[in-house]
């Protein structure tokens, strides 16, 4: 790929930067996600959420409560994890309630 001309409307539009010179940041995202789910049913989720990479359960309630600890690479990775948790079966809701950027 050549090298665009540097000037300010290419620095702006961001036609500087080549794909081979773009790093992607350290680190990745945190986010803790509190699931309510059918109490009769609560192991089953658990288990279904534990066997998705990158998450925890870090807290229990038997009224169906489950607080979720979740590493991802990138925030649309950690989307994608809160909807796929969102969908399960037993599933009522996954509530997104913290979320940060680690950096390395």
């Amino acid at each position: 790929m050549a090298q665009a001309t540097f000037n300010r409307r290419a620095l702006i539009t961001g036609r500087v930067l080549t794909a081979d010179r773009i790093v992607p940041p350290p680190g990745g995202e945190i986010a803790s996600i509190l699931v309510q789910a059918r109490p009769e049913r609560l192991a089953e989720v658990e288990a279904d959420i534990t066997a998705l990479p990158g998450c925890e359960i870090h807290g229990r309630d038997a009224r169906g409560k489950l607080v979720v600890v979740v590493e991802a690479p990138d925030a649309g990775s950690l989307g994608t994890m809160l909807n796929d948790i969102q969908s399960m079966p037993h599933v009522y809701s996954a509530t997104l309630v913290f979320h940060a950027i680690e950096t390395a």
